[in-house]
This record gives C-alpha cells, sequence and structure tokens, in this order.
C-alpha cells in the first residue's frame, strides 16, 4: 500500500531528529559512504560535504524521490577510512518531498568530519554499508551502497571481496571516483567496487565537479 505524504513527511521529521523506531517500506534504502581519508584535506572534504548536501535541495533529486512507487526512500550517511574505521553521522531518515529532503541537507550540513585517517579500506566501507542496510528500521526492495572517494583500496581485505559479499546478498554497489591523484582510480571502481544488477559509476574529475555528479548519480540510482 502506498504511503501518504504527510505519513512519509512525519517519519522523515521523526527521523531528523533520532533513529527512527517505527518500521515503514520505502521505495529504496541508500548508504551514502563519503571517504574521510588522509589525502581528503578540510576543503576537499568540504566540498564532497556541500555536494552531497546541494544534491537533496535539488528539484531533480526531489523529483526522483517522490516518483517512485511509493513515494519515498531512506538514507544515511556514514563516513569511512581504515578497515575498521567508520563513523555514522546522519541516522536514517525517511526523504519524500522538498520538506525532508531539506530536513536530509541540513543534517548533512550540520554533520562534522569525524575521521582524519587511516588509509583507504573500500572493503571496509563496503562492510559497514552492508551492516547498516542490515539494521535499517525501514524496509525496501531495493538497497544501494553509494561509495565516494579519491583513492584505491589499500587497507583491509581486497575490495572485490567485500563487493562481491554485498552483490550476493542482492546489495547494489554504485561508485563516485574522484580521480585527482589516482588518475586509474575509474578502472579501479569499475572492476573491484561497483556491482549488482545496473550498477554503475559517476566520475567526478575532481572535488569541485563533485555537487553536479552526485546530482547525477542521485537521479540515476533513485529512478
Amino acid at each position: 500500500m502506498r504511503l501518504s505524504r504527510r505519513t512519509l513527511s512525519g517519519l522523515a521529521l521523526a527521523a531528523g531528529l533520532r533513529p527512527a523506531m517505527a518500521q515503514a517500506t520505502v521505495d529504496l534504502l541508500l548508504v551514502l559512504a563519503v571517504d574521510a581519508s588522509g589525502s581528503v584535506n578540510r576543503e576537499r572534504f568540504e566540498l564532497q560535504k556541500r555536494g552531497y548536501a546541494a544534491a537533496f535541495r535539488n528539484p531533480r533529486v526531489v523529483a526522483a524521490i517522490g516518483g517512485g512507487p511509493l513515494g519515498g526512500i531512506a538514507v544515511t550517511m556514514t563516513q569511512w577510512t581504515g578497515p575498521t574505521m567508520q563513523a555514522d553521522v546522519v541516522p536514517w531518515m525517511v526523504v519524500s518531498d522538498a520538506r525532508s529532503a531539506e530536513a536530509f541537507a541540513a543534517a548533512v550540513d550540520a554533520a562534522s568530519r569525524a575521521l582524519f585517517g587511516g588509509g583507504t579500506s573500500l572493503s571496509g566501507a563496503i562492510e559497514h554499508a552492508m551492516a547498516l542496510l542490515s539494521a535499517c528500521p525501514f524496509q525496501a526492495a531495493r538497497r544501494v551502497i553509494d561509495i565516494s572517494g579519491d583513492g584505491a583500496n589499500n587497507r583491509g581485505r581486497p575490495s572485490a571481496e567485500a563487493r562481491d559479499e554485498a552483490v550476493e546478498a542482492g546489495i547494489v554497489i554504485n561508485g563516485l571516483p574522484i580521480p585527482w591523484i589516482e588518475f586509474d582510480l575509474e578502472e579501479h571502481y569499475r572492476n573491484d567496487v561497483i556491482g549488482g544488477p545496473g550498477a554503475f559509476l559517476v566520475v567526478a574529475e575532481d572535488f569541485n565537479a563533485f555537487g553536479k555528479a552526485i546530482v547525477t548519480k542521485l537521479v540515476a540510482e533513485i529512478a
């Protein structure tokens, strides 16, 4: 049964204050996994964060979210670096319209950087995102990990192993590589990170292009 926009908006506002307790069915569960490794300096981290916040204020993204069969998605944000170094900075929230999208964007704006080094473990980020999806208080037929970063996996087990486990569990991984240091990063993401039916990547040529790239990516994966 389709949830009303009023119901979804109420859930979003509640989730904006605390992790939601009641289960609801939405179109998509989406984990935004943001690179906070040592190569990402303060300026680049802020550009990355502002890109995500601006994307959820973009009318194209809001229209894509509201245009699904149930008219809403559940989304959370985590920061990652080393194999066991992840920090959840925005709890699961339901986004269904411009008002709840603004609530999520504001939560992203308010989220401080929690990690500053520890290597680049894409495999650890994938494993943590899988745990977040398993513990999500909402339900959806589609589960997606949206992972962004500026480096190849250099800590923990191979990222392809974690990717394969996620795909086997029915999770899709999409990528947003930022090849400002590692010029072959797109190939690494394509071969060892993304996976699942319809998986894709969008390349941000530098951190300044991140905002535009994330809009394109979010519209594609939500729709």
